[in-house]
């Protein structure tokens, strides 16, 4: 072939065209103010997010008369409505009260220790509970699974554990913007040198403990970088104050005395918002009643 004749070039594939950016709207919205369905459904108090997933996929949510699609995002005046399956599912679902031991952990088994939903049984359930139920419920199996435990008491901790099937209760307890009280029974030593160093005082601990300090325990401290919210302690006897916070960081009140010199040797939380542990015997549980909320 000479040199100046070239092989005709193959036709060049068409360029692709430029696809226009589509934000994350779950994420940031848009001018209408649309958000994720699951979300929405969270915010308007019908079901944890969860839950909203199960039911679309399910086909028992419809958005202005239309079955619901997973993800979609919807404008804040689309008319959200559950079909009776859902509620009939939800109606069904229990949440317990577990006066818990020490030695259990709230959430999953670690480091061979059992979760305290293993206490849950026809065996353990209170016996004021079980002959006068306030709602005519009877233990059946079904009622101990997906139970999810709503805020986290330590291995070394006792008392009031809420466990759940209905995520509204979930969200309202452990949600970001919960703002629910949670009190709690804490026994203290004075230990300005750590509770193996010189100086432990462990009776009439209120008498050397500094009252500055009791005012850094109410407002003042932070963990992991962030500041807490105020709480309210007081003294009950000369060893043992009662804290009540609207958070719940890990192991939050034991690293909260540590900051002041207390070292805690016994916890134990009494009360979630309006519900109190009462009389429940430790290792035992019985349901949330009807007339009880949080």
């Amino acid at each position: 072939m000479p040199h100046g004749d070239r092989p005709p070039r193959a036709p060049s594939a068409a360029p692709r065209p430029v696809q226009p950016h589509r934000p994350d709207l779950a994420r940031v919205g848009n001018v209408r103010g649309e958000i994720r369905l699951n979300k929405r459904m969270a915010d308007l108090g019908l079901c944890s997010r969860r839950e909203a997933d199960e039911w679309i996929a399910r086909g028992w949510v419809l958005v202005n008369g239309e079955p619901a699609v997973m993800g979609m995002p919807v404008a804040p005046d689309a008319n959200v409505e559950v079909l009776p399956q859902a509620r009939h599912q939800q109606a069904g679902q229990v949440t317990i009260l577990l006066h818990k031991p020490m030695g259990y952990v709230s959430g999953q088994p670690e480091d061979g220790h059992e979760a305290a939903a293993t206490l849950i049984g026809a065996p353990s359930q209170w016996r004021g509970d079980a002959r006068h139920p306030a709602d005519g419920r009877r233990f059946a199996p079904e009622h101990t699974r997906g139970l999810a435990p709503c805020g986290r008491l330590d291995i070394d901790s006792v008392g009031l554990l809420v466990l759940t099937q209905d995520g509204r209760i979930a969200r309202q307890l452990i949600g970001e913007n919960s703002g629910i009280e949670k009190e709690y029974l804490v026994r203290v030593h004075y230990a300005p040198n750590g509770p193996h160093g010189a100086g432990v005082v462990t009776q009439d601990v209120q008498s050397v403990f500094p009252a500055a300090q009791l005012a850094r325990l109410r407002h003042g401290l932070s963990l992991d970088d962030q500041p807490l919210l105020p709480a309210k302690v007081d003294w009950m006897n000369p060893e043992q104050l009662c804290f009540i916070l609207k958070e719940g960081k890990k192991r939050q009140i034991r690293r909260m005395c540590e900051q002041v010199g207390l070292h805690v040797v016994g916890l134990k939380r009494i009360r979630i918002g309006n519900v109190v542990l009462g009389n429940l015997p430790v290792g035992q549980w019985r349901y949330l009643g009807v007339g009880e909320s949080f």
